[in-house]
């Protein structure tokens, strides 16, 4: 599987305001059939821990989305796929 090089380019984007990993949460990355998410310390960023896109191999599925409780996840559907 291909490591995902920066945020921008993978389809799962986490807003970090919103996560609240930092509190227990971990339901982007239970519901993921994949395995692709991952819950990371953020050093420079305003909260200790949040989720993030691992692995660019996202099937668009979007249960990661439709589970969030906070709405912190968005799945970046292709134009073909819409």
């Amino acid at each position: 599987m291909p490591l995902a090089q920066t945020a921008t380019m993978v389809p799962v984007v986490v807003d970090d305001e919103l996560c609240i990993a930092d509190k227990g949460c971990t339901v982007c990355v239970d519901v993921c059939p994949l395995d692709v998410l991952r819950i990371a310390a953020t050093p420079n960023g305003p909260k200790a821990k949040t989720a993030y896109m691992k692995y660019d191999e996202c099937w668009y599925c979007m249960p990661c989305e439709a589970d969030c409780p906070t709405g912190a996840v968005t799945v970046n559907l292709p134009y073909l796929l819409k």
